[in-house]
Parts: C-alpha cells; sequence; structure tokens
C-alpha cells in the first residue's frame, strides 16, 4: 500500500511523442483507472511505471521515494497483462508461486501465501490443473492471484479483461474490485472500455494524444465533462454534441433559434459566437410542460432500435443527427421528442466546457 505521484512526467520515442508532461498523485489503496482510445498513452504510462520503459522527463515516487531509476525487480510493484502470461507447463499452484521462488521463500511458506491468494480469488479448486485445462476467466484470476501473491506497493493492469467475452468480463471485474477493496492496494488500472472504467474506479483519468483531459469521479465525469472529447468519449450511446451559433442571447441550433440559458448568457458577451450544444440521449423525452425553451429533435426518417430494457431513436435537430434514448420498449417513433436547453452542456469554440 503505497500513495503514488507522477510529476511533469513524459515519454518521446523518437519524434513520437507517447506522453506529454503527465501529473497526477494517487491516495493510498485509491482505484484509478485510466481511460483512453488507442494510442493515447495509457499502456505506456503503466510501462513506465513498471520500470518497462524509461521516462524522458519528470519523476514518479511511489510511498514518498523516487522509484524512476530502480530496476523493475526493485520497485515493489506488480502487473497483469492482456494476454495472462502463464507459464503452460506449470500447473495453478506453481504459476501462483513463481515470484515466491524468485525470492526464495520457504516451500512452506511459498505454499501458504500462493494457496491463500488461491483462496482470495476462487481458485482452490484448480490449484492442480494448468493453464489449458482452464477457462479464459479462469486463467485471469490465476495471473491475479500471481500478481497479488506478491504483496505490492502498487498494482498496475494493462487491459486486463479485453481478451474476455462480455459475461466473463463482468464476472471478473467485479473479482478485481471486490479484492482490491478487501486488501486495500493502490491500483492503476488501464482500460478503452467505459464500462470498466466507470464502475471500477475511485476517479477516471480520461486521456488523449498523450494529455490528460480530465481527473475526476466516474459520476462528476460523465454530468460535467471538461471538454468535447471527453463529452464524446464518456456514454454508450455517447453525448449528442450539435452545432450552435449565438447571439444577443439567443441560440440556433440546427435552425431552431431558442433563448439561451441565463447562466450561459451571463458568461458571453453580446457578439455571435459559435459554440457546441451537447446533449445526453437520455434528456429526451415525448413532451415538455414549457415548449418554448424546448430543443425539438424530428423524427423525420428516424430509425428505432429495441434493446430490451430500453428503446434508441436515431432523429435529427436540423441537418445533425442525434440519439435519443427512451426506457422500455417502444413499439413505433413518438411524433416528437424535445429537451430543456436547461439541460445542455455548452462547450467554446476551443472545446472546453462553459457551463458550470
Amino acid at each position: 500500500m503505497a500513495t503514488v505521484a507522477y510529476e511533469h512526467v513524459s515519454k518521446r520515442f523518437g519524434e513520437t511523442v507517447a506522453l506529454v508532461d503527465f501529473s497526477l498523485e494517487i491516495a493510498d489503496g485509491e482505484f484509478i483507472t485510466v481511460l483512453g482510445p488507442s494510442g493515447c498513452g495509457k499502456s505506456t504510462l503503466l510501462r513506465l511505471t513498471a520500470g518497462l520503459e524509461r521516462l524522458s522527463a519528470g519523476t514518479i515516487c511511489v510511498g514518498g521515494g523516487r522509484i524512476d531509476d530502480l530496476s523493475p525487480s526493485e520497485r515493489n510493484v506488480a502487473m497483469v497483462f492482456q494476454n495472462y502470461a502463464l507459464y503452460p507447463h506449470m500447473t495453478v499452484r506453481r504459476n501462483i508461486e513463481f515470484p515466491l521462488r524468485m525470492r526464495r521463500l520457504a516451500r512452506g511458506e511459498r505454499r501458504r501465501q500462493a494457496e491463500q491468494a488461491a483462496a482470495l480469488l476462487e481458485l482452490s479448486d484448480y490449484l492442480e490443473r494448468r493453464p489449458a485445462e482452464l477457462s479464459g476467466g479462469q486463467r485471469q484470476r490465476v495471473a491475479l492471484a500471481r500478481a497479488l501473491v506478491r504483496q505490492p506497493a502498487l498494482f498496475l493492469m494493462d487491459e486486463p479483461l479485453s481478451n474476455l467475452d462480455a459475461r466473463l468480463r463482468a464476472g471478473v471485474r467485479q473479482y478485481i474490485r471486490d479484492v482490491q477493496r478487501r486488501l486495500h492496494v493502490t491500483t492503476l488500472y488501464v482500460t478503452h472500455d467505459q464500462t470498466e472504467a466507470m464502475t471500477l474506479g475511485d476517479r477516471i483519468v480520461v486521456m488523449q494524444r498523450g494529455r490528460i483531459q480530465q481527473v475526476d469521479a466516474p459520476v462528476a465525469i460523465y454530468e460535467r465533462p471538461a471538454n468535447t472529447f471527453v463529452a464524446g468519449f464518456i456514454g454508450s450511446p455517447p453525448m449528442n454534441l450539435l452545432p450552435s451559433v449565438y447571439s444577443d442571447g439567443v441560440l440556433d441550433i440546427g435552425g431552431q433559434r431558442l433563448p439561451a440559458p441565463p447562466g450561459l448568457r451571463d458568461r458571453l458577451t453580446r457578439q455571435t459566437r459559435e459554440l457546441t450544444i451537447g446533449i445526453r440521449p437520455e434528456a429526451f423525452v415525448p413532451t415538455l410542460p414549457d415548449m418554448t425553451r424546448a430543443l425539438i429533435a424530428v423524427p423525420h426518417a428516424a430509425t428505432m432500435e429495441i434493446t430490451g430494457a430500453e428503446t434508441l431513436v436515431r432523429g435529427h435537430v436540423g441537418p445533425c443527427e442525434v440519439t435519443m434514448r427512451l426506457g422500455g420498449v417502444r413499439r413505433e417513433i413518438p411524433d416528437r421528442l424535445a429537451t430543456s436547453l436547461d439541460q445542455a452542456h455548452v462547450f467554446g469554440d476551443t472545446g472546453e466546457r462553459l457551463t458550470p
């Protein structure tokens, strides 16, 4: 268990910049998920922390001491990879014991700690099997047990569930969260799956092109995205982002002219300005009490997808296609769907959030 501090960490591979001025403090026992598209630098961050790559600039501290000049074996971190990395000729027991054998622990102590880790991850019945005799979810739990048995100060996970099907991912995800809470191990978890990031993390670090876009609790990021990238990346379906023009207290959104919310008018001058209006799919409803302040989506040539628990409708606001989410099963598309501008997220011409 330890605190972690990244101070102005950068990494270059020749002319390619993988990580830019990354600074973050992680509390003791905190579970941090790092979320972003492929190539955003999230796996590079883990490899720098584990000592598999060297920093181009900055420092990394664990437990108050710098680790960036230490060898991987001296850093007291454990890493779980995407592809399990189990030894196929070894039993589950021997795979879990392997880090303890490298530390030359006595056989009896290795056995005790391996069995304890196996019990924690419900693997006690599989200790004498080999990896080929296990399911994908069981193999991933063996990889987790092998990392946990080291009792690391910091636990690193690099997309450990991406090779599992949806049902197994949900089960192993719950195991990971339960074990982390029980052991209170500081954890850095990299993923491109926003469901994993939202359900696992105490905080989420959203990244794009090697830079941090936002760090906050999952609900805060969903409710108040810092910019259009975060708004469009978080949420399934993602937020609708509609071009708009503001002038003299009025918003023109797809040809609909509506009075801007008071909070927005206070932040803008009267001059014309290009904005982006963000609307979550669930904000649209069939009717509103006050239609004078409502943004209306016209389901012209609309399509409908029934998923069981909800129905997705794709329609238009002017030339812009929007996705709307309605609860339950709908047999037909409503005549019109609307949302109040009070629920809108407003972003400036640079993509940064303007509304509080």
